[in-house]
């Protein structure tokens, strides 16, 4: 997944609606999660969640590189329901107001049960403080 915004860079993670559903995914989910990240995500976001150097410095063209996914960025910060949001319709479109960003949608390439696979996966790597916050927080 390119690059994505709200603010310094946003972006993914326990599926749901605004805080995580109470049930933990199961090793199935995370599996799945963690291939489709592989395989739409890491390109840009890095195999090891680590986004690209420097994600707070816009790029030449404007835009803000891909931040990283683990506790180093801010995904953590935001609730499912955004997070499904810009991945499945990309950040220009959930931002709007004529914000520009490297990070397409994914709604047609990703169910939404695929989605929330991912953001499973990228949630379970996060630690114990991190993953409680992002709980927490209401849409």
């Amino acid at each position: 997944m390119a690059g994505v915004g709200l603010g310094a860079g946003a972006l993914l993670l326990w599926a749901g609606s605004g805080a995580s559903d109470t049930a933990p995914p199961d090793a199935r989910t995370l599996a799945e999660g963690r291939a489709l990240y592989e395989a739409h995500c890491a390109a840009c976001h890095g195999a090891e969640l680590g986004g690209q150097p420097d994600w707070r410095t816009p790029l030449p063209s404007g835009r803000l590189p891909a931040p990283p996914h683990d506790a180093s960025g801010h995904t953590w910060h935001h609730p499912d329901d955004l997070l499904v949001r810009i991945i499945r319709e990309g950040t220009s479109a959930v931002v709007g107001g004529g914000y520009e960003s490297d990070m397409p949608g994914f709604g047609d390439v990703l169910s939404d049960a695929e989605i929330k696979a991912v953001l499973a996966w990228i949630k379970s790597t996060w630690p114990e403080r991190e993953r409680a916050y992002q709980e927490s927080l209401v849409p």
